[in-house]
């Protein structure tokens, strides 16, 4: 049922990032080439706090060693990740655990569109440029006081990021 769920949840993803990043075309799905500019826009790192940071913060906040295996999922929700061409809707990185995934974005903006989008699969709250999520590997288990804890100790970790 996880591997399902999962799956489901990289499917949703993916399909999300591919909306996102056709800018115009034709009835046919045919995309056209975005400005240099903004490729190179999208692939610029953000300063401070990163996904996987974010967890090790997040844990030590909330008085655990870790919040369960951690595993990198940035290519269900960046085309660059999976060796296409960058796009600014593309996350940063996505770090999934047992008890969470931290999605992280170039800009507060995506987060909030991206929040907005897969509200209805499931828990998602934004903080910042971050997206918290609650919906693969029996993340459904993580308690509502417990979602909360970890919404708060990322806005305390983010309050000086620009």
């Amino acid at each position: 049922m996880r591997i399902y769920h999962a799956a489901a949840i990289a499917t949703s993803a993916l399909a999300l990032t591919a909306c996102m990043t056709t800018t115009s075309g034709s009835a046919s799905g045919e995309t056209k080439a975005e400005p240099k500019a903004t490729a190179s826009k999208a692939a610029a790192k953000p300063a401070g706090l990163t996904a996987k940071q974010a967890a090790a913060k997040l844990a030590k906040a909330t008085g655990v060693t870790d919040l369960g295996t951690v595993t990198d999922n940035t290519a269900t929700c960046s085309n660059k990740a999976l060796g296409k061409k960058a796009h600014a809707n593309d996350c940063t990185q996505l770090i999934t655990t047992d008890t969470v995934s931290i999605y992280e974005f170039e800009k507060p903006a995506t987060a909030a569109h991206w929040v907005k989008e897969m509200k209805t699969r499931g828990d998602w709250r934004q903080v910042n440029r971050f997206a918290l999520a609650w919906t693969a590997r029996g993340q459904d288990m993580t308690s509502d006081e417990r979602r909360a804890e970890l919404v708060k100790a990322l806005e305390k970790a983010t309050a000086n990021e620009p």
